[in-house]
């Protein structure tokens, strides 16, 4: 289950719980980011599993690889808290994708995190 805890300006938190669905992409997030997108340009989104995830089905899965590809250059920066182990390897590799800077905390760092992911973006260094 996706739930929108909650939305800044172009900012959203959103909690993730169970196993994630075609209808959690469908009806929750996938409309309520492109609204964010549309309204503001550039989006950042936290996105924070609790202890009860248990990842995505498979047309989730597709249902995030394909909005993520579509939107690749609409994000300034993603957020990932908790989960699995695998999820900061699954992060770093979907992060190639996208134009946003992407960083993962620890579930015991959802404050640093949010922190984080509402500061100004650093000017990358040449």
């Amino acid at each position: 289950m996706i739930e929108v805890i909650e939305q800044d300006e172009n900012m959203m938190q959103i909690k993730a719980t169970g196993t994630l669905t075609h209808a959690d992409y469908e009806q929750v997030l996938i409309p309520q980011l492109e609204e964010l997108i549309k309204k503001h340009g550039k989006a950042r989104i936290l996105f924070a599993m609790d202890e009860g995830f248990h990842g995505w089905e498979p047309s989730a899965m597709w249902d995030d690889a394909k909005f993520g590809v579509k939107h690749r250059s609409d994000f300034e920066k993603c957020a990932v808290v908790g989960g699995p182990k695998w999820i900061e390897w699954a992060t770093r590799l979907g992060s190639l994708l996208i134009t946003a800077e992407c960083k993962t905390f620890p579930a015991n760092e959802l404050q640093q995190a949010q922190s984080w992911i509402k500061a100004p973006i650093e000017a990358k260094k040449t």
